[in-house]
């Protein structure tokens, strides 16, 4: 059973893959957050032709969903011949759920003068497998494969895949499965248990260098509790080829 199946060309019905995990009968948005930026990719390739890479997604989180069916649509903000601006939306009932920003840029060889300074990360074969389903409900949840690494409450490492499909009968990029992980950096090194503290993140941003490569996708995760009930989640990105961006989440955090 893939997250969702596709009902018409704008409209999607979530399956029980996608539950979690605060509530079990609301949708874990991170599968939503990659489908959307699927239906960015699909919008980008039916008005050209050059393969702009995505390298921006920037979602607000306006509010949960339940699992069941949503619409996205996906407009041109910004048009340009090496920099674009789209916009997505993702609805249920009529109702905005989660706006994502992207931008979309030319691609150029820059081979003489790329270098990182970002550090590595342990790779996935270094780290102990996980469960994350004893800490967390869901059906997302269940469905990921985790290897963590553990500092200390609120900060380590993870790499993350699942073989669950994104959109049933569908391909998609590497780009839009990664995207569909995302959300989940919030919650693999917890900084307080989620019984006793709620912090969801209201919204997500990824900057990303390149594509992503299939397979594992690593994060390394820091998660901040400021004493004012703001929190923020930190992150580097890998795959097995090295660092492949950044990531952050702002958090409402909600002591119980």
């Amino acid at each position: 059973m893939a997250y969702f199946e596709r009902l018409g060309a704008t409209r999607f019905r979530a399956t029980e893959r996608t539950s979690g995990a605060w509530r079990e009968d609301e949708q874990h948005i991170s599968p939503a957050l990659g489908l959307m930026a699927h239906l960015v990719e699909q919008h980008r390739d039916a008005r050209r032709e050059d393969g702009m890479a995505v390298a921006r997604l920037c979602y607000d989180i306006l509010g949960t969903v339940p699992v069941a069916e949503v619409e996205v649509g996906v407009r041109v903000v910004r048009p340009g011949r090496t920099i674009e601006l789209v916009e997505a939306t993702l609805a249920h009932a009529g109702r905005p759920v989660v706006l994502l920003r992207a931008w979309l840029m030319a691609q150029r060889d820059t081979a003489a003068v790329a270098g990182t300074a970002l550090p590595s990360i342990p790779g996935p074969d270094e780290l102990e497998p996980w469960t994350p389903s004893a800490t967390w409900p869901g059906g997302f949840i269940g469905s990921v494969e985790l290897r963590r690494h553990l500092e200390e409450p609120g900060r380590g490492w993870f790499w993350v895949r699942t073989d669950v499909p994104l959109l049933a009968d569908e391909p998609v990029s590497t780009l839009a499965r990664t995207a569909g992980l995302l959300d989940i950096a919030n919650g693999m090194t917890v900084r307080a248990d989620p019984r006793d503290v709620h912090y969801p993140n209201i919204d997500l941003t990824a900057h990303l260098l390149r594509l992503p490569a299939e397979g594992w996708l690593g994060v390394d995760a820091t998660v901040t509790f400021d004493a004012n009930g703001i929190g923020l989640t930190s992150s580097r990105l890998h795959d097995e080829s090295g660092p492949l961006g950044a990531l952050a989440q702002t958090l409402t955090v909600r002591p119980r």
